[in-house]
C-alpha cells in the first residue's frame, strides 16, 4: 500500500547517499487485507481525535 511507502524516498537517499532514485506507478487496485483495514483505520481515528481535542 502506498502508506508503507512514506519515507522510502528518505531512506533510499540515506543509503545510497543520495545517489538513488525511485519511481512509483499505479498498477491496479487490491482488497487491503483486514489486518493492514484495521491499522490504517487506528491511525486515522486516532489522529481525528487529536484534532478534535
Amino acid at each position: 500500500p502506498l502508506m508503507e511507502m512514506f519515507g522510502y524516498a528518505t531512506t533510499l537517499r540515506s543509503l545510497s547517499s543520495g545517489r538513488a532514485n525511485y519511481a512509483m506507478e499505479f498498477d491496479k487496485y487490491v482488497p487491503l487485507p483486514r489486518e493492514m483495514q484495521e491499522k490504517v483505520l487506528a491511525k486515522i481515528k486516532e489522529k481525528k481525535r487529536k484534532q478534535s481535542a
